[in-house]
């Protein structure tokens, strides 16, 4: 490991020409080249916690990822109430926060659909690479219209301006025009078509629309187009550090990168300062709902 840290060159070449881009890789670029590059080109798993408390920080993680795989499940069918004694609360000190949270999601009422694709990944060749999603929901309406969900279960409801600059605000609607024919029937949908909604488990009634366009679909080519470009045209000098130091405190590469050693406190955990991002979990590690 410390030798491909100290002598790159090589390994990240051969990275930047596999590598697929997602909007958790993207984003991460636009937050730190550093961290990508130790993340995504070099692989560097490196023994630090991303927050403290750990197990309050890793508890809030696995109830996220159980919590998305609930929903799935019952769009895929299976009852509520079987799905409901798996998300009861416990007594570690999480405040029931799974049973809230599907509780919530129980009172949420979706429009009408003509089909409904959970959990469906996405993805198209782009400049010579290939960008992939995974998505947590996306709804057909019987007009033509098409909604993206995005369950969310960050402590806080974060601001309309910070999601609109989120990667994952210009992958998802961007993909979905492009690659996401076979959804709808063999025809294409148009950027005008498509929706998307940010919906908070902590803030049921107030969830984010954001409404696409073709203007908006022609920014996000020609950015997701340059972004990749500049990505794959780096020298290994040029993946330098974020200026934003406060992010490194919720890094797992903080000490590796000489900025500090211990983790940040999770209740001081800013929206902006998000952790693993979410719509990326391995379910393949979660088990399955026995029925």
């Amino acid at each position: 490991m410390q030798s491909s840290i100290n002598n790159p060159q090589s390994t990240i070449r051969n990275q930047q020409s596999a590598i697929q881009f997602s909007q958790g890789n993207l984003q991460d670029y636009v937050d730190c080249r550093r961290r990508f590059q130790l993340r995504y080109l070099l692989k560097v798993a490196w023994p630090a916690l991303e927050a403290e408390p750990a197990y309050e920080n890793e508890s809030a993680m696995q109830q996220g990822a159980l919590f998305h795989r609930l929903i799935q499940q019952h769009l895929l069918g299976i009852p509520a109430e079987r799905l409901t004694p798996l998300a009861k609360g416990s007594d570690d000190g999480t405040e029931h926060r799974l049973s809230r949270w599907w509780q919530n999601y129980l009172g949420f009422k979706y429009p009408s659909a003509t089909a409904l694709y959970p959990e469906v990944t996405l993805s198209m060749p782009l400049m010579g690479c290939r960008l992939v999603a995974k998505y947590d929901l996306i709804l057909v309406g019987p007009e033509g219209r098409v909604t993206i969900y995005d369950w969310k279960t960050s402590r806080k409801r974060p601001k309309r301006s910070w999601l609109l600059e989120r990667l994952q605000t210009r992958v998802y609607p961007f993909l979905l025009a492009q690659a996401g024919t076979h959804l709808n029937q063999g025809q294409p949908i148009a950027p005008e078509q498509i929706g998307m909604i940010y919906w908070f488990a902590e803030a049921p009634n107030e969830p984010e629309i954001i409404h696409y366009s073709a203007d908006q679909y022609a920014k996000d080519e020609t950015y997701l187009k340059s972004l990749i470009t500049e990505i794959n045209g780096l020298s290994p000098e040029a993946f330098t550090l974020t200026s934003s130091v406060e992010r490194c405190r919720f890094c797992t590469y903080r000490s590796l990168c000489d900025r500090g050693v211990e983790a940040g406190n999770v209740d001081e955990l800013d929206t902006e300062l998000e952790l693993a991002p979410e719509g990326e979990f391995d379910f393949d590690q979660i088990a399955e709902v026995a029925y």
